[in-house]
C-alpha cells in the first residue's frame, strides 16, 4: 500500500534586512540634506554659531586650508593658519616677486570650492568600505599634518586635533555604519563650509581678527572684472550642484 504524502510548504523566511538598501541611502541623503540645511541657517545667527561651534571652527579649517594648499600648488609658500575663536581665520601664504593676479584669484576661489570638492570626494567615498576608512585616515592625517606645520591657534589646536583623532579611531573601528555616516557628515560638513558666512560670500569686504581685509569674491572679482556678487553666485551654484550630485552618486544601488 502507498501513501500518498502531501508536499509540506515551507514557513517563509524572515526578512532579512541589510545596510544600505536602496530605500535606507535614499533616507540618508536626505538627512544629510537636512543637515546640511539647517546648519547652514543655523550658521547665520550667534546662536546657531555658538551651538555648532567646534564645527564652525572645522569650516574656518576647511576653507583656510582650500587658500593654503591651492597657494602651495600656483608657487607660493604656505606660512601658517590661524582660526581664531570667533570662527574668523585666515591664511597667510608668501608669494614671489611677479606671481600672477590669476594666481591669487585661484587661490581665492579655492578656499571657497576646494572645501566642497574635498567634501564631495569624501561623501563618494562612502559608498565603499575599504575608501570609506582611507577618508578618514587621509583625513585625520591632514588634521594633525595642519596642526604641525601651520595651525598657529589655540582654537584651532584644541577642535581640530579632537576632530582628528575621532576620525582616526572611527576609521580603526569595525563599524561600517558608523564610518559611512561619519564621513559623510564629514563630507557634507566640509561642503557647506562654502556657505558659513553668506554675507561674507556676497560682499566685497570683510573683518578678520578685527582688521577689515578683502573678501574672496572681492579678490576675485578685482583681477577677474565681474562683479563680487556675480561671482558669489556662481560659486554657490558651483558649490550646490557638486554637494547635490556627490549625495546622489553616493546613494545610488
Amino acid at each position: 500500500m502507498s501513501l500518498d504524502r502531501k508536499p509540506t510548504r515551507k514557513p517563509p523566511k524572515p526578512a532579512q534586512w541589510a545596510l544600505p538598501t536602496a530605500m535606507s541611502r535614499r533616507r540618508q541623503e536626505s538627512y544629510l540634506a537636512l543637515i546640511a540645511l539647517v546648519t547652514v541657517a543655523l550658521w547665520q545667527i550667534e546662536l546657531g554659531r555658538l551651538i555648532l561651534y567646534p564645527f564652525t571652527l572645522l569650516a574656518t579649517w576647511f576653507h583656510e586650508m582650500g587658500h593654503g594648499l591651492a597657494s602651495m600648488a600656483l608657487g607660493a609658500r604656505f606660512e601658517e593658519l590661524v582660526i581664531y575663536a570667533n570662527g574668523s581665520g585666515y591664511a597667510l601664504s608668501s608669494w614671489p616677486t611677479g606671481s600672477s593676479g590669476f594666481s591669487h584669484a585661484l587661490t581665492a576661489a579655492a578656499g571657497l570650492l576646494g572645501p566642497v570638492a574635498a567634501g564631495s570626494i569624501m561623501i563618494i567615498a562612502s559608498r565603499s568600505g575599504k575608501w570609506r576608512v582611507i577618508a578618514l585616515h587621509a583625513l585625520a592625517a591632514l588634521l594633525v599634518i595642519s596642526l604641525l606645520f601651520w595651525v598657529r591657534s589655540m582654537a584651532g589646536w584644541f577642535v581640530l586635533s579632537a576632530f582628528a583623532l575621532a576620525a582616526f579611531l572611527i576609521g580603526q573601528s569595525r563599524k561600517p555604519r558608523l564610518q559611512r555616516f561619519a564621513i559623510e557628515l564629514l563630507g557634507v560638513q566640509a561642503s557647506i563650509s562654502l556657505w558659513r558666512d553668506l554675507g561674507y560670500l556676497f560682499s566685497d569686504g570683510a573683518i578678520v581678527g578685527g582688521q577689515s581685509s578683502r573678501s574672496d569674491t572681492g579678490a576675485i572679482a578685482d583681477v577677474l572684472f565681474l562683479p563680487y556678487w556675480l561671482w558669489g553666485a556662481v560659486i554657490t551654484a558651483t558649490g550646490a550642484l557638486m554637494l547635490v550630485a556627490s549625495l546622489r552618486f553616493a546613494s545610488k544601488r
